[in-house]
């Protein structure tokens, strides 16, 4: 039974099977080609025989194995490996099939390629997810056929698989020299503008060129004859929250992903340089009700905690309810934090109706509105318009981009700050931000 299942025939037997049939149809015409004709189908069916044999004499000759990482990173290209091991003593042509996760939606999924004999090989493609949860893989079908290729056996390996998909911890890895540097211009991203300096005082050293002279310290420099100045560093364990709308709005989809994926991606890296700057770094999801709460802390285990809180972040993007987010960080988040709020407003009239939330959470806190551009409407506004409802459409298009920056203007005549950003560079805005409110010193 096992070997009716893994036989298979190819193409390039029915094609020489068709041509046997035009030499029978062939035949009527001219009888003197009858025999031969059986014959050319008697030498088909040897060699189909013989095809079957060689393949089947080795019990294992083909063994494949597919190799995924532990766990795939969300809105990033993820490798996958097959490696391939040849036990026949002839060059084989492969057909790969592999079942991968039905999220992908790929059912054409084909890698044809050969082995030279008793050789092997390594082959590799990607995956991108595009969604948090378990992916489960199917079997992986190798298909090996003879130099005759008359038929295929297939193997079949790897079945049942499952990997889990978590926020993008690819990213961690790109942006982590960013914690130690406000010097972002080096990295070709943002310069960050240095107004003052911290308060908290570091040591007092020797002057060297290129040192703020203000910060001179006279007994000192009397005491050791020479110039001495004081050193001040950026604060440390400052407490700083993610607050991830899970709501409606969130909801919108750019290049595959959610709004409220991106968010959770750029949680993920900016909690990493939030710990590495030697601050406590928490976060809470919101939408009917606050939830998926990690409170700001600055453990060893604190990042690992993260990313399982953000994995676990479900949502039926339902309206959020923010007097329930702000009647929670009144009671929850005592002394004065960052509160980096992920959301987005796409009319003014949208956020008149949760501005005064907004503004008594400021009154407590440092709050940063993190919300974004519709790049859709890009291609509207750059395309050229030949009718009156290509100008129309152009004109509404460019309003609502305009009402995105009154939405910035207005948030900060009460005193809050606001990132407006393209989704593809929501992790580095957010990481520039924060980076800019501690060189400044404002928290």
């Amino acid at each position: 039974m096992n070997f009716i299942k893994s036989l298979y025939l190819n193409n390039f037997f029915f094609y020489v099977l068709l041509g046997v049939i035009g030499l029978f149809i062939c035949a009527f015409i001219f009888p003197n080609l009858y025999n031969a004709v059986w014959f050319v189908l008697l030498i088909l069916l040897t060699f189909v025989g013989l095809d079957i044999l060689i393949l089947y004499v080795t019990q294992t000759g083909i063994e494949a194995e597919r190799t995924v990482p532990e766990k795939l990173s969300n809105g990033d290209l993820n490798p996958v490996n097959i490696q391939i091991k040849n036990h026949y003593t002839f060059l084989v042509s492969v057909k790969i099939i592999d079942e991968i996760p039905f999220q992908f939606q790929v059912r054409d999924f084909k890698i044809i390629t050969s082995i030279k004999a008793s050789g092997q090989k390594e082959i590799g493609y990607d995956l991108r997810p595009t969604e948090r949860g378990e992916y489960h893989f199917g079997a992986l079908n190798i298909y090996a056929s003879s130099p005759l290729r008359l038929i295929s056996r297939r193997f079949s390996f790897g079945n049942n698989q499952m990997v889990p998909t978590y926020p993008s911890y690819i990213q961690l890895r790109k942006y982590d020299l960013l914690a130690f540097s406000n010097n972002l211009y080096q990295y070709g991203i943002k310069k960050i503008r240095r107004i003052g300096h911290t308060m908290e005082f570091e040591q007092i050293k020797e002057y060297v060129q290129g040192d703020d002279l203000r910060t001179l310290n006279w007994k000192a420099t009397a005491k050791k004859n020479a110039l001495m100045v004081n050193q001040f560093q950026d604060e440390k364990s400052q407490s700083v929250y993610m607050a991830i709308d899970k709501g409606r709005v969130m909801q919108m989809p750019f290049d595959g992903l959610s709004l409220l994926d991106y968010a959770i991606n750029s949680t993920l890296v900016l909690s990493n340089v939030i710990l590495k700057k030697q601050d406590k770094a928490g976060l809470f999801a919101f939408s009917k009700k606050v939830e998926n709460r990690v409170f700001a802390e600055r453990r060893g285990s604190q990042m690992q905690k993260i990313l399982e809180t953000l994995y676990n972040i479900k949502t039926d993007f339902f309206e959020s309810d923010y007097s329930r987010l702000y009647a929670d960080i009144k009671k929850n988040i005592n002394q004065r934090s960052l509160i980096i709020l992920y959301t987005n407003f796409e009319t003014m009239d949208g956020l008149h109706r949760q501005l005064p939330y907004l503004k008594g959470i400021a009154k407590s806190h440092l709050l940063v509105v993190v919300f974004f551009q519709n790049t859709e409407l890009n291609s509207i506004i750059n395309r050229k318009t030949d009718t009156i409802q290509e100008v129309y459409d152009k004109v509404i298009a460019e309003k609502f981009m305009f009402e995105k920056r009154l939405i910035a203007n207005e948030l900060k005549k009460y005193g809050i700050h606001s990132v407006l950003t393209q989704p593809e560079n929501l992790t580095l805005d957010a990481i520039n931000k924060y980076l800019e409110i501690k060189s400044r010193g404002i928290l």
